[in-house]
């Protein structure tokens, strides 16, 4: 039995078509358990910084609430938000009306007090003369003596009353009690302003914007590694490709307690010559806690990895042993267990203190293998 030319061409394509198919299949097999089935990455050597991390808001060094001491009408405003004022100089000025008039009634009721000291005086002196030729008792020189006194306290009483309202009246006049920037401005043009127990803010003032702190929160861990004189590194949502330094200035013994967790606040002094900085920015702060130079490190994915199995894990060492294990191929292509002493961490590499690793060895960071058996149980076959 004989086939034409062209079926026997396609019974061959078809043959060789299944061969490659067949050939293709065990290699992809033969892949999958291959040592490529792990990524590995290399313990190198280099600098590792310690650091804490924490967040807070930038705020001025010096910053001074500016209240009133007096209730009334804000009669006229002399600065602005953002405004540079000079000690003592005017900020706002409330309605004089009713102080000008009680400092009047108190200046007619000082004359009035005089004038009755001077009669008692005159009175006194009468008497004493009268007493001295016989004319009248002791007594009633005691009683002249004793208005006249008493006169002077009132006069004295008057005068205290003048001075306290004439206070009063330059109390209306609000003054800067530093050289600094206008920050905020609480009050506007006509609005009443009562000082009654607690005293209103009107204007917030910094004293100086080129020198900032941070307030920041550390937990009672992490508080114990902060000395003061630390260098600090920060970054700022504003302009999060720059970093900015600072140093951590004092350590703060009151404690805040938010649902059993214990913070310090430490605070972060920073130089802000150029003005970048506002108040209230948030700052994304490490604080430096300590520096290793040239030391033998292994990357934090290789003390995190673990086999699936492990029945497939050959040690060589001691399982038994203290300490963190890295995982390194061995000739069979298998992750083989190895018992490090590890010291400080930057959160991405690791320092080794001792422990059967040298630089340029690769440790296994992760098993790509059951990856790649989970996408082939989604592949499509072709019917």
């Amino acid at each position: 039995m004989s086939y034409p030319f062209f079926t026997r061409n396609k019974i061959i394509v078809a043959v060789a078509l299944t061969l490659l198919a067949g050939a293709g299949y065990y290699w992809i097999k033969n892949k999958e358990t291959s040592p490529e089935s792990y990524k590995t990455q290399a313990v190198d050597r280099g600098d590792i910084i310690q650091n804490v991390s924490a967040n807070g808001a930038l705020s001025p060094v010096v910053l001074v609430n500016v209240g009133t001491q007096v209730s009334g009408t804000v009669n006229k405003l002399h600065i602005d938000f953002n405004d540079h004022v000079q000690s003592g100089q005017i900020l706002a000025e409330l309605d004089p009306s009713l102080f000008q008039a009680q400092v009047a009634q108190d200046q007619a009721n000082l004359m009035n007090m005089q004038s009755n000291l001077k009669l008692t005086k005159i009175k006194e002196q009468r008497s004493r003369t009268l007493l001295e030729k016989g004319f009248v008792s002791a007594t009633d020189t005691d009683q002249a003596i004793q208005a006249r006194e008493a006169a002077q306290a009132q006069v004295a009483m008057a005068q205290a009353q003048l001075d306290r309202n004439r206070t009063n009246l330059r109390y209306t006049i609000i003054r800067s009690p530093i050289s600094g920037v206008v920050v905020a401005r609480n009050i506007d043009l006509g609005q009443t302003v009562a000082a009654s127990f607690q005293t209103p803010t009107l204007f917030q003032i910094a004293q100086d914007l080129r020198q900032m702190q941070i307030d920041t929160s550390i937990a009672e861990a992490d508080v114990g590694l902060v000395k003061i004189g630390q260098p600090v590194k920060f970054t700022v949502d504003a302009f999060p490709d720059q970093n900015f330094s600072g140093t951590v200035k004092q350590i703060r013994l009151n404690p805040a307690i938010l649902q059993n967790v214990v913070t310090y606040n430490v605070v972060v002094v920073v130089d802000n010559a150029d003005g970048k900085l506002l108040p209230g920015m948030t700052a994304h702060v490490q604080i430096n806690i300590g520096q290793h130079t040239d030391v033998l490190r292994v990357p934090n994915a290789a003390l995190r990895f673990k086999p699936k199995s492990d029945d497939e894990v050959k040690s060589t060492g001691n399982k038994k042993k203290k300490g963190a294990t890295v995982y390194m191929l061995n000739e069979n292509g298998q992750p083989s267990m190895i018992t490090l002493k590890t010291g400080v961490t930057d959160n991405t590499m690791t320092e080794v203190l001792s422990g059967e690793v040298k630089a340029g060895d690769k440790l296994v960071t992760r098993e790509i293998n059951g990856d790649k058996k989970k996408e082939g149980n989604f592949k499509l076959r072709a019917f």
